[in-house]
C-alpha cells in the first residue's frame, strides 16, 4: 500500500477547520479534479474523481470524526484507499496533515498511478485547503 502526506497551515482555529472538512459533501467545490459527492447516508458518500485523464468512482464511509482533531475515512469500493486528516493548533491557527493510503490491485494501472498519484494527492490537497482557508 502507497502512503502519500500533504500539510498546510491554515490561518484559523482548529474548530472552524474542521467544521468545513467535516462537510464531505463540499469538497467538490474545492478542488477541480473532483467532479461530485453524493451523500449516501449513514456517513457514507459516492466521489466521482476525474484524474489521470481517467474517471474514477469510489463509495467511501467516514470511521472517524474527533472534533476538532481527527476526521478519518476508508474506501468501500473502486481504488482501496483510507486516510484521514489530523489537525493540530499552532500560533498561525491550524497545522492541517492529510495521510492518504492506496492500492490498486492491477500492475500496469498501479505504476501509472503511482507516477500521477503524488502530484495529483498533493494538488488536490492543496486546492482543498487553499479553498477552505479562503471560505474560512
Amino acid at each position: 500500500m502507497a502512503i502519500i502526506e500533504h500539510s498546510a497551515v491554515l490561518h484559523a482555529p482548529p474548530e472552524r477547520v474542521f467544521a468545513l472538512l467535516e462537510r464531505v459533501e463540499d469538497f467538490a467545490d474545492y478542488s477541480d479534479l473532483i467532479e461530485a459527492i453524493e451523500p449516501l447516508g449513514d456517513k457514507r458518500y459516492r466521489w466521482h474523481v476525474h484524474a489521470v485523464g481517467m474517471d474514477w468512482t469510489f463509495d467511501v464511509e467516514i470511521t472517524e470524526t474527533q472534533a476538532p482533531e481527527r476526521l478519518a475515512w476508508e474506501s468501500l469500493d473502486g481504488v482501496r484507499n483510507q486516510g484521514c486528516y489530523r489537525l493540530t493548533r499552532v500560533p498561525e491557527g491550524t497545522e492541517v496533515m492529510l495521510t492518504i493510503e492506496y492500492r490498486i490491485n492491477n500492475r500496469l494501472l498501479e505504476r501509472a498511478v503511482n507516477r500521477a498519484a503524488r502530484p495529483l494527492v498533493s494538488k488536490v490537497s492543496q486546492q482543498i485547503l487553499e479553498r477552505v482557508e479562503a471560505k474560512l
